[in-house]
């Protein structure tokens, strides 16, 4: 028997009230960001890493109508901020900014409580910058990579250099750098690259190999000085920075990039959102010229290609701690 037409309207209603409950995420998703959404920087502020979400995140609030809150949780290399965004509920309102760090954690670290490839969902490549040598003028008098060769050579194991952590790569340049030109520098792990710095600023350590785009306005200030870029090209905003190879490593070559994750189980429909918002945001001017005063390009590599990306810096960190004999130190 065929319904009466009043009847057939209250099944299709009573149908959709059903999808509806039975896909708790459709409204928010339908709407989202419905309240502000936090991203998680593993690292305290004045790093790298902050370096980039900051102005990303400003640009993103305008974008998206609701507040991104920049959410630091420094320690243990980045790997305890990773932790409590791996935890986090996936429900599109907490975005993990993690990077190159993460890529070599799990060769650094014997256990950790999460799986960058596994308990996340890749959302897009934030930037890319080349490592850069950089040392306290007062405490270092080189200005240039001979220099600064001839001085280590001349004072073994008198050096110290600062990282923002085990197993970043702050520490792995350092000692990949050691490797390569048979030098010891003594390393002192901070709680991340801000902290560090403004010992280096201060003259509480003598030298760090650091992301560009956290040391960029001390070095254009003159507070430290620049002595190579860890690249075969030297960066935007900073012509006048030679790099390693020009010095005479042509191998010391290393990069610190940051990168955009979601917990997993996130919906796609909010990660395809955020993937376009990155899109957008990287197209504006204002990111555009704050990138390349950070010494950086805007990059281009999203969801696949970037779990991709960070599945073959995974292996290649691997073979450096591997090749490096590099450990956790105090």
């Amino acid at each position: 028997m065929t319904p009466h037409p009043q009847r057939r309207l209250w099944l299709k209603a009573a149908g959709a009230s059903a999808a509806t409950l039975a896909s708790p995420f459709a409204l928010a998703q339908s709407s989202w960001p419905m309240r502000p959404v936090n991203i998680i920087v593993p690292f305290p502020s004045g790093g790298g890493t902050d370096a980039f979400a900051r102005p990303l995140s400003a640009v993103l609030t305008r974008s998206l109508g609701k507040q991104m809150i920049i959410d630091n949780r420094g320690g243990a290399g980045g790997t305890l901020g990773a932790t409590i965004a791996a935890k986090s509920p996936p429900d599109g309102y907490t975005f993990f900014m993690g990077a190159v760090h993460h890529a070599i954690a799990p060769a650094m670290y014997p256990k950790l409580d999460y799986n960058i490839e596994t308990d996340f969902i890749p959302v897009g490549l934030v930037s890319s910058v080349p490592q850069v040598i950089v040392v306290n003028p007062q405490r270092v008098q080189a200005t240039d990579l001979k220099g600064l060769l001839d001085h280590l050579r001349k004072n073994p194991a008198k050096l110290n250099y600062g990282s923002a952590g085990n197993g970043t790569s702050h520490h792995l340049a350092g000692e990949l750098f050691k490797l390569q030109t048979k030098t010891f520098i003594t390393h002192i792990p901070y709680r991340g690259a801000g902290p560090a710095l403004q010992d280096l600023i201060t003259g509480q350590v003598d030298m760090m190999f650091d992301g560009l785009g956290s040391s960029a306005m001390h070095i254009k200030s003159g507070r430290i000085r620049a002595i190579a870029v860890a690249s075969n090209k030297r960066a935007p905003g900073f012509a006048d920075v030679p790099t390693a190879a020009e010095g005479g490593l042509p191998n010391y070559q290393v990069a610190t990039w940051y990168g955009l994750w979601a917990p997993k189980g996130t919906p796609m429909p909010i990660v395809e959102q955020m993937q376009a918002e990155l899109r957008k945001a990287f197209a504006t001017p204002e990111l555009q010229t704050a990138w390349t005063s950070l010494g950086t390009d805007t990059p281009n590599l999203y969801g696949d290609a970037f779990g991709k990306f960070t599945a073959s810096e995974i292996k290649r960190w691997a073979e450096v701690v591997k090749g490096s004999g590099a450990k956790l130190d105090g």
